[in-house]
């Protein structure tokens, strides 16, 4: 791992996109060829999600061959709920990218059996190949690529 340090936050999320967009594209994703990321949600990753956004309107990144796998969900909370991370995604990221809605993989809080569906989620991670890039991000402002 390798650690690098930025005068703030705008230049810590934008640095992190240019990395994801880098690697996506380097990887050359096609059909039958998907890459995998792992992807945070919360407050910190949003300016590297608003970067992404802008890197793909500008026809530099497609993540049409991408797969994504969120790290958590509320339990209890309707994925249709302001709060859930599932509208945070969909909201902030997935809707204003190129990305299949089959290929967003969020977990399910309200899955009768919420062992079965961690199984099942691990399973769709094998199924994918494993995450390729795996974004994680804690307070106050870290993300790590």
């Amino acid at each position: 791992m390798r650690l690098v340090i930025l005068e703030d936050y705008d230049q810590a999320s934008e640095w992190a996109a240019k990395y994801i967009c880098n690697r996506i594209i380097q990887f050359k994703p096609s059909q039958g060829r998907y890459f995998t990321l792992g992807l945070p949600t919360g407050s910190t990753p949003l300016g590297c999600y608003k970067k992404l956004i802008e890197y793909h309107k500008n026809g530099d990144l497609s993540f049409k061959y991408v797969k994504t796998f969120n790290m958590d969900e509320y339990v209890g909370l309707p994925r249709n709920h302001p709060e859930s991370y599932h509208s945070y995604m969909w909201n902030n990221f997935f809707k204003h990218i190129d990305i299949d809605p089959n290929n967003a993989h969020i977990l399910d809080g309200n899955a009768p059996d919420l062992q079965a569906e961690c199984d099942a989620f691990e399973k769709k991670i094998e199924e994918a190949g494993g995450i390729d890039l795996f974004v994680g991000a804690t307070p106050p402002y870290y993300l790590c690529v």
